[in-house]
């Protein structure tokens, strides 16, 4: 007897339909939203690495910069040796590169975070995925991402690849993302910490060699531009921006915009670093040991490193994808599983997160060049949107248990 797959063809009609209306929609604001930064900070890095190709000391290059006084090169000397090749490109040629390579590690990421949630669901990745793809790029992290030039999307296809395959497979390679990230920016050592944590022993520490050896492997190609990072530059914060500028989304740079000009309380920084470390790693912990989905643990490590870095620009703030993917994946009922019943609540979160990722801290408010103090309740909300959204996800962010129940 044949098949009558009509309802199926129009099912998978209506979601081609609503995957090219979210992409048509997402394209229309990237375009109108343009290119705001023309690749500022990718200018940076080339322009150092020119000067550097010159035979100039890498961490002399100082670029004048009108909100935030001279810009240097900041990155490891390891990042800078992965850099240098570029110099030799025409500087078209490599925006295109760095803009083509971000694109595809969104769009691979991202079918990475949905895929379980999706699965669970028996919808199609193809679909979820076409879905969150342009709801990702458009947020503010995303965007500066993309209109700076900035390396951090390569950073978390490192991260996530190590701990959402390798780490869970128990693979001989597991901890080498994370240790080569680590090298690369060490925002992402807090995810060696976050494996220990979770008590993977064995990664943690392959992590902690792979950053060893990509560290020592530039000290031997370029020993005095690696003495000069690791004994100087590297604590000189002043090189990378100003604390109490609005894109540092960090405790440190809110804390800053309550005291600027003058600079924050370090005790009392030190103090709410200690209390969120802990309580966020716990959480991650105890997400981890639930063993259903590593997408919420990691997750909550990622929150940490943002908030207890000295300074977390808003492109930094990726972790607010993985935290929305968490917020849908717990709203929605899972058919025959444990989690059978809608969770408005959740979805509403999730809502709220993406309204304030969109809207953003620096896209669309008009702060100033000039160190001002918070000065009402609504400006300190808005100048410090992304800190407490992060605050709020690291306390409420639902974790999966085994036979699919919620828990915190």
């Amino acid at each position: 007897m044949p098949v009558d797959d009509t309802a199926g063809g129009g099912r998978t009609v209506r979601r081609i339909a609503a995957v090219t209306a979210v992409t048509t929609a997402a394209a229309t604001f990237l375009a109108w939203y343009g290119n705001r930064h023309d690749f500022f900070d990718l200018r940076i890095y080339m322009s150092a690495m020119r000067w550097w190709n010159e035979g100039n000391p890498l961490y002399d290059y100082r670029q004048p910069d009108p909100v935030q006084g001279e810009l240097y090169f900041t990155y490891p000397p390891f990042t800078a040796l992965l850099l240098r090749p570029f110099a030799w490109l025409p500087l078209g040629a490599t925006f295109a590169i760095f803009s083509l390579l971000t694109l595809v590690a969104v769009a691979v990421t991202t079918w990475w975070l949905v895929g379980p949630a999706a699965d669970r669901r028996d919808l199609p990745r193809w679909f979820v995925a076409g879905l969150a793809v342009p709801l990702v790029l458009v947020i503010e992290p995303s965007r500066e991402t993309l209109a700076f030039g900035q390396i951090n999307m390569l950073l978390i296809v490192l991260i996530l690849a190590d701990l959402l395959f390798a780490v869970p497979r128990g693979s001989r390679w597991a901890g080498v993302g994370v240790g080569l990230a680590t090298a690369l920016k060490l925002f992402p050592g807090i995810f060696i910490v976050f494996l220990l944590v979770t008590r993977r022993w064995r990664a943690a520490l392959v992590a902690s060699v792979t950053a060893a050896v990509a560290t020592l492997l530039s000290a031997a190609v370029t020993p005095g531009d690696s003495w000069r990072f690791w004994t100087h530059e590297l604590w000189a914060t002043d090189r990378v921006g100003r604390l109490d500028y609005t894109a540092n989304q960090s405790l440190l740079g809110m804390l800053s915009r309550f005291t600027a000009p003058e600079a924050a309380n370090r005790v009392l920084w030190i103090v709410l670093v200690l209390a969120v470390t802990g309580f966020g790693l716990w959480r991650a912990a105890r997400a981890v040991s639930a063993g259903v989905d590593p997408i919420a643990g990691l997750t909550l490590a990622g929150l940490v490193g943002a908030l207890i870095s000295p300074i977390s620009w808003s492109h930094h703030l990726f972790w607010l994808v993985p935290a929305m993917i968490v917020l849908v994946d717990a709203a929605l009922p899972v058919p025959g599983g444990g989690g059978s019943r809608w969770r408005p609540g959740y979805l509403v979160a999730a809502g709220v997160v993406f309204a304030a990722s969109v809207y953003g801290v620096v896209s669309f408010p008009v702060w100033g060049n000039d160190p001002v103090p918070t000065s009402s309740v609504g400006e300190f909300l808005l100048r410090n949107l992304f800190v407490l959204v992060s605050l709020l996800l690291l306390v409420g962010l639902p974790v999966r248990r085994h036979g699919g129940t919620l828990g915190w």
